[in-house]
Parts: structure tokens; sequence; C-alpha cells
């Protein structure tokens, strides 16, 4: 009895530190227990990481091995609350609380692991001394074989699919033939159970900061954040790393990414205008070069009332005596903003690189370009073909995004790295490529029996962390055809969110759209006051209902190649709908048609085509 009571204070103790380490959301339902280096996280008891392991190695040190955690601090509530220019949300509002784990290794060094836990997910954050250069990070997470996920094969241009698979074996061959061996790029989504997702994505990616992805090289249940080179994090204190956590409708509405971001370094963002646009690319290669093409799809934006038309590359290059001068002219008579392309000057350079090349590579000539776009009116630039995204790279993006801003320039990258919450910081970035879009028509055959399946999933991933140009609603053919419906193709310029929608198809195939269905992309929106998903699961359909003012819009698409009857209600809308404008499948796969439904009892059954869709406007 003697040697209990002895040993009864000393065990007690280790208890009370044992669950002092725990960490809770504030409603509960996630809760993260630590065990020295190792976070387990569970969602309503539901098991979604067995092990997230943290630990860094520096130039000087090892701050993975044999770490020991000497101090837990006390918990704190973290609130963000803010408004966006564009995005799936105007008023973003999130809360979590956070702990602070101090490790040491036998040498004394120290590392803090900053660990937030959200209602909607998890963040860690690493802390370390100013300018300490990191060349690995540890952090990795731990899913096993068998689990479903969704994962995009790593190519530093993000242009993959995401491929729904059981496994971590690495993919290789067309498409894709450009990625990494056993490497994985965000945004990964991940089924641990049955009905609770988590989706791995970074934020707050910031001057002398790395970009990075996943790599299970090592081990396939093991999934080793990588970095694309070393380096020094701002102010000591690493990217965050996070996983989105909850049912699917908790991934796609989620504002984790930008709630974990530095604030707007913006004052005044009055003149930061989101908008539509019509885009010439897609239907003609080298169409810049044709002042009298050019021409063509201003009046496209004209005739749908959209603000703004793309002039993509090789405008420096134009023929027949024209240059931008004449096109400025010719869209300030007509009323419509004019967006300029340019290489980056990083990636595709030299003799054949596309024009302009390197104008905005040194920060004298950055100002030299930007100064002179504002004084003729273009609203902004699409700066396209990045090399990976390494510090060098990543302060790139930011003097871009920076300097753009002082001219009153909207940047829209492309050839580039993911939305990682900039879109906060820099509200004049209004979109950025990063996916497996409609271009792809134009570069071999593959897009096409790929892009329902791929569609239907991109919501549930991609998107879900930030504006996506994907350049959609293509009713016509490019040099490969889609066999999407056109109702399916109608229904991804409200489902894919991008502060400027580069709307992809040449004129006539607008013009030949029934006019309700014109008349409603004339008033289409590209910035959205609140988003909610109504239905889907990756891969099979997705339903998302978008809202600006007091109109919904709602767009849902199959990625069914057999027809499929796509069932759901409106009451997450809070509104009483009697009846609404439907856009669906018509007799045909290029047909649309165009009716008013009556909703009973807030329940809405709209049947589908094979890789078909519709889009609902409730005013």
């Amino acid at each position: 009895m003697k040697t209990l009571k002895l040993f009864l204070p000393a065990i007690m103790a280790l208890a009370a530190v044992s669950c002092g380490k725990a960490i809770s959301s504030p409603d509960g339902s996630l809760k993260a227990a630590v065990d020295n280096q190792t976070i387990t996280l569970t969602c309503d008891g539901v098991t979604v990481f067995e092990s997230i392991h943290v630990g860094l190695i520096t130039e000087a040190s090892n701050l993975d091995s044999l770490m020991t955690l000497k101090k837990v601090s006390g918990k704190k509530k973290v609130t963000a609350d803010y408004t966006m220019v564009a995005g799936k949300r105007s008023h973003c509002t999130n809360a979590a609380k956070e702990r602070t784990y101090t490790y040491e290794n036998p040498r004394g060094e120290v590392l803090k692991v900053i660990v937030r836990v959200y209602n909607d997910g998890i963040a860690i954050r690493y802390s370390t001394a100013e300018g300490v250069k990191v060349v690995e990070d540890r952090t990795s997470y731990h899913i096993a074989e068998g689990v479903n996920r969704w994962f995009m094969p790593m190519d530093h241009g993000y242009e993959q699919p995401f491929p729904y698979a059981v496994d971590g074996r690495s993919l290789r061959g067309r498409p894709f033939a450009r990625t990494l061996e056993n490497g994985w790029g965000y945004p990964a989504l991940l089924e641990p159970a049955e009905g609770t997702f988590a989706l791995i994505a970074e934020a707050d990616l910031r001057r002398n900061d790395s970009g990075s992805y996943l790599n299970n090289i090592d081990n396939r249940e093991e999934y080793v954040v990588t970095l694309t080179g070393a380096a020094s994090f701002c102010d000591g204190l690493s990217p965050w790393r996070l996983a989105i956590v909850g049912s699917l409708a908790d991934i796609v509405e989620s504002t984790l990414v930008t709630d974990l971001s530095t604030p707007s370094q913006i004052k005044d963002t009055d003149w930061i205008k989101p908008g539509v646009s019509s885009w010439i690319y897609w239907a003609y290669n080298h169409g810049s070069k044709d002042f009298e093409l050019i021409k063509e799809f201003i009046d496209l934006a004209v005739e749908m009332k959209w603000p703004y038309c793309l002039v993509d590359w090789e405008w420096p290059q134009m023929e027949g005596g024209y240059d931008l001068n004449d096109v400025m002219a010719y869209a300030k008579k007509k009323g419509i903003g004019i967006n300029l392309w340019y290489n980056s000057g990083t990636s595709w350079i030299g003799p054949g690189s596309p024009k302009p090349e390197d104008r905005l590579n040194t920060p004298e000539g950055r100002e030299a370009e930007f100064a002179w776009l504002e004084s003729l009116g273009v609203g902004g630039v699409k700066v396209d073909f990045f090399s990976p995204d390494d510090p060098e790279i990543v302060n790139y993006y930011l003097d871009i995004l920076e300097d753009a801003a002082r001219h009153h320039l909207m940047v829209d990258f492309h050839g580039c790295t993911i939305p990682r919450g900039w879109q906060r910081t820099w509200p004049n970035m209004m979109s950025m490529e990063a996916i497996y879009g409609a271009e792809w028509y134009n570069n071999g055959p593959f897009f096409t029996p790929a892009a329902a399946v791929h569609n239907a999933t991109v919501p549930f991933t991609r998107n879900v962390i930030g504006p996506m140009d994907y350049t959609p609603a293509t009713f016509t053919d490019s040099q490969f055809p889609h066999i999407t419906t056109n109702a399916h193709e109608y229904a991804l310029a409200f489902l894919f969110e991008s502060g400027l929608q580069h709307m992809a198809d040449r004129p006539a195939g607008y013009q030949a759209l029934p006019a309700k269905a014109r008349q409603i992309y004339s008033e289409m929106p590209s910035a959205w006051d609140d988003t909610k998903l109504l239905e889907g699961y990756p891969g099979v359909s997705a339903v998302i209902a978008r809202r600006s003012g007091n109109r919904w819009y709602i767009a849902g698409i199959s990625g069914l190649a057999e027809p499929a009857v796509i069932s759901f209600s409106l009451a997450r809308l809070g509104v009483d709908v009697q009846s609404a404008t439907l856009i669906c499948d018509g007799e045909e796969d290029r047909d649309l048609q165009v009716t008013e439904i009556a909703v009973v009892d807030g329940k809405v059954t709209i049947p589908c085509r094979a890789r078909g869709g519709f889009t609902i406007v409730i005013e």
C-alpha cells in the first residue's frame, strides 16, 4: 500500500499531462491527440488520420529525430472575420482553438509546432528562428491502403486529373507523362470512413517560402510533405499544413485556406472588378495576331454584356499593321475592358517562345510595363509559364501581385502553382489556372473521354482551395470534340468559381444558345456571396448553389457515361422556392431545353443524359 501511495501522484500527473496535450475544435467535433511527434485526428469519433508526423530538418539541425515534447501551451481562441472581393463567399468567418507544442532534441535545439483545430479542419505551422534555412519538411500523413482517394499525380503545372484510387501506387503514362514518380499535388482528397472526408492542402505561402507537395516513394502509406526548394520561413513561420475535414459539404464550402492566410495588403479594393470575359485562344490558337478576330471577341463581349475581353499570347506580333493601340481604341469605343497575356520569362523562353516574354522579369521592367498598361487603361494581366514553385519563383509571384496592385491591374496566373491563400492577401489576384481544363481539348484526344468524370471531381478537389481558370462552356469543338452535353457545358460556368471567368467558345457557340440561356449568361456574376453543396460525390455528380445578391444559381452535372437522375433538396438555401428557371438536357446531346419548373416541398429531381447537366436560376 505504501508503494502504491508513492506512485499514485506520479501516475495521476502523467495522465494529466497526457490529457493536457489534446486540442479540440470549438464545437468539439474534431479532436487532435498529441503523442510526442504524432498527432491523431478524429472527427465525431471517426479516425481521420491515425498519424500526422511533425518535424523539420534545417541546414544546421535535425529537428525530426530524437525530439522530446517539453512544453504545451494553454489553449487560445483564434477567429477570422473578413470580406473577399471574389471567391465562394464574400463574408468569411471561422474560429479555432490553438496550442503551441515546444520540442527539444538532445543538443538543446528547439522546434515549436503551432496546431489549430477548426470546426472544419486542422492546421499545423512550424516556428523556427528567423533566417534558418529549412531543407526538409518532415510533416507526413499516414493514409492506409484501401482508403478511397482522389490525388493528382504531381506535375509542377498542376494540370492533371484527380483519378479515383484506393492505394498509393504511382501513376505514369498518358495523361500523366509529366508527373513526378510517387509525387502527389495539392489538394489531395481522401475518404477515411464512409461519409467523412479530408482534403490536404497548404496555405499562407509568403516570401522566401517554398511550395510543397506530397511524396510516398519510401512508404506507400506515408505521404511526406516535400519542399520544391530549401526555404527560409518568413518571420520564422512556415506555411500552414492543413486538412479540411468533415462531410463533402464541409469540404466544398470551407474557406480554411484563406482563413489561415495573411490579410489583404490592398487598402482600397474598389478598382478590383471581377467579371466575365470573352477569350480568343481556345477557338483560335494564334488569334491574337489577327486584329479582325480580336474585334469579333470584343463584339462578343458587347453582345453578351461581359465586361472583359482577354487578348492572349503573341499580341505584340499583330499582323496587318495593327497593334495594341488599335485594340485599345476599339475596345474603349465599345465599352469593353482589355486584359493582356504575358510570358513570365521563367519556363518557356528562348527562340520560338511566345511573346511578350521578358518584360516582367525585373523590378524595373515590371514598373515600366505596368505603368504603361495603366496609362492605356488595361484592366489586368494574364502571366503564363512559371517554373516550379521554389522560393525564387514564390517571390516572383508576389512581386507581380504587389507591383500590379500599385498600378491597379488584376492578375490571372497560368501555367502556375495552385492557390495557397494569395486571393485574400492580394485580392487583385482573380484566378489561377493549375487545372486540367478545357484548353486540353486542344492538346490531344485524352481529355474528350475524361472530361465528364474530371468535371464532377474538381468541385471537391482543386476548386475548393481557390479560383480556377478552367475556361468553361465550350459548345462547339476545338481540335478534339467534347462528348459532354451542352447542358453539362452550360452549367460549368456556374459550377466552377473564378474571379475572372474566361468563356472559352467562339462567338457562334454563344449566339446559338436559346434566348433565355443567353440572357442568363449575360447576367452571370463571377464573384459570390455564398456557396452551398446540395448533392454529389467525386466523379459521379456535383450540384452546387451559388448566391449573388438575392439570386441563386444552381449548377449540376453528371460524370456518368449513362443517363442519371439527380435529386436534391433546396432546404439549405433558406428561401421559399415555388418555381425556377431550368436549363437542362434536350433530346440530343447538343440540345438545350429551357423551361420553368415547379418546386414542391423544396425537392428537385432532374433527369440527365449521359455526361449531362443542368442549371437552375432562382430569383
